[in-house]
């Protein structure tokens, strides 16, 4: 056998070939998040236009066909010829990699976006694209085809009136390049371009989506993160009126800062960078929480507010019940990761500290009665912590037999390999019983549930921790709560909720993944949390047995049986319902299971999904279920 390796083994990937070839590294993935991505790289250089002073207005419309249009009120792509490429400029930035006014040219000040390789990748990942530039009283156009090579140069078209100004790209994904969908979501869109305009005061931004009659959305905010603070707080109750608004400059980086506290025993605090959402913070985020702490420590002495002997607030005490937005705009962000998930520009942290703590501090000093509200409130989180300290000692897991010994309900897996290892979480002793003895011993753990569990949405750590199951769901899972969390220590791999398929069934998950979304955010974040999917119906035809989920695929099983073939429909109430082989075959067996990843795709969006339908405030969960009710089926009360 030959194993030759020389010069004609190395393949070199003309042009845009290498985005088609390997999209997973331009955009992460070619699936509906990756999609959606091009659009974000398109809107990116229409917002980088905005932060650059020169645009009010951005329109996206979803077309007919699934098309995406984009377009701005900004100064226009320059339409001469480039020097490097011999190409017009539109032209080299469509199919050039790493083309751009972001790459030191002095395009642009601030810029997002990925890389600057958007427009490019865009157009090598569509099965067409157009772009019209508006400039200097013409109008230039020039199509792409086939995974962007140009269909002619860049020429003018027509005429506009000499002070129009913008671009406009129309683009449709390549079916090809993206086989699990080419359908772009409404939701999806509407809800990052809201969060666009609110991290950009005075920016207009519309969508309209042809595909349905009078369907769209504009969003404009003056206030900007002011906006988005009231936005989020919106169904929580407020301990004080005022929104705190804190901004300054300083080596061309801008901190922009919103807050205000509620009644919450949460935090809400998203960051961000260039537009970008840093979910796991940064140093922008780490001056803004030190300076926090800090200021708010000084103040509450100096004000007697903390007695000599107290011990200093710590950063969980003064942010619960805090909203709040970090807002960074730099010239050329650091990011740690290709996700850009993090910014790890170390000159920030500082930067951001001095002008947190200098608006912050006069804030404090000129509303004493806020400032003793806040104080207050950090007062009683930081009881309720030492309190919480102490019961966390309950749930500390020694060893793995130590741990089995002391969880009576627990049948633990005897392994000890988390990667191949399973917990599934039943509602109550009767479904335990059988998901026991229909489980694989090995891998397979079971924990029943004795009724509802704590909503931890209106309780704060310390009466989490005095609730039983919730004690005993900690102790299992061997990670620790609070302070103590640590995810190298999770137990099981797959977290799998199993209740049944009722109103209760529902409200115990709904309660469950409350619980892991506010105390255990990082085993939601990386995946490990499932909800299993049991069977509906067991039908019986001869000897063939046949389980469905839903009554559709019951109506599609029936079709393709014989029209007077005698059936046997079996409608499971419950689990407790489903004997052992029942359970095993349709609901843990590894092959023949269906279970549901829980994600959490936007944790802005998901944060308010929760706060309004397990908060204290009744309206939000009433208009939820007014909006939603219609779409409920087969309801049993």
């Amino acid at each position: 056998m030959k194993n030759e390796y020389n010069d004609e083994n190395i393949q070199v990937l003309e042009g845009l070939e290498a985005v088609r070839k390997r999209p997973g590294m331009y955009i992460g993935t070619t699936s509906v998040v990756g999609l959606h991505h091009l659009v974000w790289e398109i809107v990116d250089n229409s917002v980088d236009e905005s932060l650059a002073g020169f645009c009010d207005d951005i329109e996206v419309i979803i077309g007919k066909g699934n098309t995406i249009t984009v377009k701005d009120d900004g100064r226009g792509m320059p339409t001469g010829i480039n020097k490097k490429t011999g190409l017009s400029t539109v032209e080299t930035i469509f199919t050039v990699l790493h083309a751009g006014g972001k790459f030191g040219g002095g395009g642009y000040k601030v810029s997002g976006g990925l890389h600057g390789v958007g427009a490019s990748v865009v157009n090598a990942l569509s099965e067409w694209l157009e772009v019209y530039v508006y400039r200097d009283g013409e109008v230039h156009y020039q199509r792409f085809e086939h995974g962007g090579k140009p269909v002619e140069p860049l020429k003018v078209i027509d005429k506009c009136a000499q002070d129009r100004t913008g671009t406009t790209v129309i683009f449709k994904p390549d079916p090809a390049i993206f086989q699990e969908t080419t359908v772009f979501d409404f939701n999806i869109l509407a809800n990052r371009l809201q969060q666009i305009a609110f991290l950009n005061k005075g920016l207009q931004i519309k969508l309209i989506d042809e595909r349905e009659e009078n369907k769209q959305s504009a969003f404009l905010y003056n206030g900007g993160i002011i906006e988005y603070v009231k936005m989020l707080n919106k169904n929580k109750e407020p301990i004080h009126d005022d929104i705190v608004y804190i901004e300054g400059k300083e080596d061309d980086i801008i901190i922009e800062v919103a807050m205000q506290y509620n009644d919450s025993y949460n935090s809400s605090i998203f960051s961000f960078v260039n537009n970008i959402n840093t979910g796991d913070g940064g140093t922008h985020e780490d001056g803004v929480k030190r300076a926090l702490t800090r200021i708010i420590n000084n103040y509450a002495k100096k004000a007697k507010l903390l007695k000599e002997n107290d011990e200093s607030l710590t950063g969980d005490d003064v942010r619960e019940g805090l909203t709040m937005i970090i807002s960074c705009k730099h010239p050329d962000p650091q990011f740690e990761g290709q996700t850009k998930g993090k910014l790890g520009s170390a000159e920030v942290r500082k930067i951001a500290d001095d002008i947190f703590s200098e608006g912050f501090e006069r804030f404090l000093m000129e509303n004493p009665e806020e400032a003793k509200i806040i104080i207050d409130k950090a007062t009683v989180a930081s009881r309720a912590r030492l309190a919480a300290k102490k019961a966390r000692e309950i749930t500390r897991r020694k060893t793995p037999m130590d741990a089995f010994n002391t969880i009576g309900k627990l049948s633990d897996c005897t392994s000890r390999d988390a990667t191949e290892s399973e917990i599934f979480i039943v509602e109550g002793d009767s479904a335990g019983g059988s998901a026991k003895d229909a489980r694989m011993p090995k891998t397979q753990a079971i924990l029943p549930l004795r009724g509802k569990i704590l909503n931890v949405e209106k309780a704060r750590l310390d009466k989490a921790l005095n609730n039983e199951e919730i004690r005993t769901i900690i102790t299992a899972f061997g990670t620790g709560i609070g302070a103590d969390f640590d995810i190298s220590k999770l137990r099981y791999h797959k977290i799998v909720i199993m209740t049944d398929a009722d109103v209760d069934g529902e409200h115990i998950r709904i309660l469950l993944l409350t619980l892991f979304y506010r105390f255990f955010r990082p085993i939601v974040e990386g995946g490990y949390v499932y909800a299993a999917q049991p069977p509906l119906y067991k039908v019986v035809y001869g000897k063939n047995i046949k389980y469905v989920l839903t009554d559709e695929e019951l109506a599609e099983y029936r079709a393709t049986l014989p029209a007077n073939a005698k059936v046997t429909v079996n409608r499971f109430k419950g689990l407790g319902e489903m004997d052992a082989i029942d359970l095993r075959e349709t609901t843990m067996h590894i092959e023949n299971r269906v279970l549901k990843r829980i994600t959490v795709e936007d944790a802005i969006a998901a944060d308010q999904v929760f706060t309004d339908l397990m908060g204290e405030n009744v309206l939000p969960r009433k208009t939820y279920i007014e909006e939603n009710g219609q779409f409920v089926e087969n309801l049993d009360v």
